[in-house]
Formats: structure tokens, C-alpha cells, sequence
């Protein structure tokens, strides 16, 4: 049981007792509820009590930290009786108790420990001293919600201060990690065009190479020429002359696009269709994604393997119409 309520209660003037089945009664919420109930049903806990007997010196012998005092003397002409103690008294602070729960109450609180019994009945509390003592209460009341309430306000301004604190870190975070992978995005895209460009520089490369060995071995001219392949043919009649196959030194390619443009440029006959490849990789002008090449007539849609075959063989001299097609997924 909260010690606190039952010390306001018993400096309200109600005795220990009832300050503490009030606070039973009323669940321990508080010294307000169990006042209320106290001035509520105090005439019914005055009606429930029997009388107080009187204490006197040998009933309270058992109490450490009270005097007991000497037996005064008869005084002259008395009836020889002695008056017996109404009351409780601190000797440090003057306060009177009824019973020894209030001692020990108030010993406990404020650490005094010489106590003796007193001839003087504790008055109990008036209307007005009840009422004083009701405002007060509340006043105490008022100021400790004032002060919890206080309290809950700052704890929540630093918990919100926290939280903004924490989301602004948070934000940060995201936005750096953000950045990281945006600048890593970048540099690989930018490894990918420089290794594409590289690669297409070797292409090229290699092309001019194959067509500098082929010039060299077939269109040099001069004695060290070297005689120009005959094809085989059936065997004809001898009556009949074979026609002999004209030797083309250049083809004219006409490349349509996906876009309707057309590109027109001229091969050597001897050089692979892949240089025709690179042509339209290095200056086409509708899109950068994969293609493959066909003609229209004969329809035919070459193969990887046709890349690496002469102009002349694929049938594409001394003209030719290639057109672009996108490569299926």
C-alpha cells in the first residue's frame, strides 16, 4: 500500500485505519477517490469502530521509543486516582497520535524516535480545518498532474526529436547508398562502351588487315598476280564453249534500314560479309539494337556462318540489295 497516501490522509486528520481501507476500498488509485470515500461514509466507519479504550502506561509498555513516566503523586485532597493517557506525544516535534499505527507512521517519516504518552485528547479536525485541508490536497494534487504532465511534454518532444533525428539519418543514408550505386551504374556503363569500342576497333582492324592480304594476293596486278580461280563446271560437248566468268573488282551494296533509309557503299569482292556487318554497325541510323541481314530476292537470311564467307561466293557482285532486320529475341 502506497505510504504516501496514507501520510496525506492522516494529516487530513482521518486515523491510519481508515486511510488505509479507504485506499483498499478504492483500489489504491489515489488519495483523492479514497478522501472522497472517507467523507462519504465516515459516519459509517465511526458507527462500525467500538469505543477507544483509553491507554495507559502499562497498555503501551510494549512500545521501545515511548517514556514511560514516573507515577505523580496524589495530589492533597484527591480522590487518589490518576488521570489516564488520551494520547501519543512527540517529544521532538510536539505532534499528539492516537495509537501507536500513527507513531510508528509518523516515526517512520520524519526519523524522531523519542515518543510519550500525553494526558492531552488529539481534537479531531473541524469543518473548515477539513476543507483547508481538502484544498491543499487538491492544490498538491493539481501540481504533481501539472508536473507529470510536464514531463510527458518534454519526454515527447525528445522522442520526437529523436525519430526526426534518426529519419534525417536514415534519408542520408539512403541518399549516399543511392548515389554509390548510381556512380557504380555509370563506370560500368562507361567500362561496357569502352570495351565495345575497343572491340569494334579490332574488328576493324582485322577487316582492313583481310582486305590488305586479299588486295595483295588478288587485286595487285603484275606478273606476281596470281591467275583467277576457274570454277568448276559439267562437262559440256566439245562443240560448246564455256563462258568464261568476268572478274569484278569492286560490288555496289544498297543497305535499306528498319527506318526506310538507305546506305549505299562499294566492297571489294573478296571481302567477307562481316565488313558489310561492321558498315552498318559503325553508320546506321534507326536504332542500336541487334540486327541480322537478308536479301529479298532470292530471300535469304544469312547466317553466322555466312559471315565469314567473300561477297562474291554469297552472290552479292557486282550488286546487291541487303536489307536490315531486327534479330529475334
Amino acid at each position: 500500500m502506497p505510504s504516501n497516501d496514507v501520510q496525506m490522509l492522516v494529516e487530513m486528520g482521518f486515523t491510519a485505519e481508515k486511510a488505509e481501507r479507504a485506499l483498499s476500498v478504492t483500489g489504491n488509485q489515489g488519495v483523492e477517490p479514497a478522501m472522497e470515500w472517507l467523507l462519504a461514509h465516515g459516519g459509517e466507519l465511526e458507527a462500525e469502530a467500538p469505543a477507544a479504550p483509553t491507554v495507559s502506561v502499562t497498555e503501551t509498555a510494549a512500545v521501545p521509543t515511548v517514556e514511560q513516566p514516573a507515577e505523580p503523586a496524589q495530589a492533597e485532597g484527591s480522590s487518589g486516582t490518576t488521570e489516564t493517557a488520551k494520547s501519543l506525544k512527540c517529544d521532538e516535534c510536539g505532534k499528539l497520535f492516537k495509537n501507536q499505527l500513527e507513531v510508528e507512521f509518523h516515526a517512520a517519516k520524519s526519523g524522531h524516535s523519542s515518543f510519550s504518552e500525553s494526558t492531552e485528547e488529539k481534537k479531531p479536525l473541524t469543518e473548515e480545518e477539513k476543507k483547508e485541508q481538502l484544498r491543499l490536497v487538491e492544490e498538491k494534487l493539481k501540481q504533481k498532474r501539472k508536473e507529470r504532465e510536464e514531463k510527458e511534454k518534454l519526454e515527447a518532444l525528445e522522442r520526437e526529436k529523436n525519430r526526426i533525428k534518426s529519419g534525417k539519418e536514415m534519408t542520408a543514408a539512403k541518399k549516399k547508398l543511392e548515389e554509390q550505386e548510381l556512380a557504380k551504374l555509370v563506370e560500368q556503363r562507361r567500362r561496357e562502351k569502352e570495351e565495345e569500342k575497343k572491340a569494334r576497333e579490332r574488328v576493324k582492324a582485322q577487316i582492313e588487315a583481310d582486305k590488305a592480304a586479299r588486295k595483295a594476293k588478288f587485286g595487285g596486278g603484275g606478273s606476281d598476280a596470281a591467275p583467277a580461280p576457274v570454277p568448276a563446271t559439267v562437262p559440256t560437248p566439245a562443240a560448246t564453249t564455256p563462258a568464261q566468268p568476268k572478274d569484278y573488282t569492286t560490288t555496289r551494296i544498297q543497305i535499306r534500314l528498319t527506318n526506310g533509309q538507305a546506305l549505299t557503299q562499294t566492297f571489294n569482292p573478296k571481302e567477307q560479309l562481316s565488313a558489310v556487318r561492321l558498315y552498318v554497325q559503325m553508320n546506321r541510323t534507326d536504332d542500336n539494337g541487334p540486327f541480322t541481314l537478308m536479301t529479298s530476292f532470292p530471300r535469304k537470311v544469312f547466317k553466322d556462318e555466312d559471315y565469314d564467307k567473300p561477297l562474291d561466293v554469297l552472290g552479292l557482285v557486282p550488286s546487291a540489295v541487303v536489307i536490315v532486320t531486327r534479330a529475334p529475341h
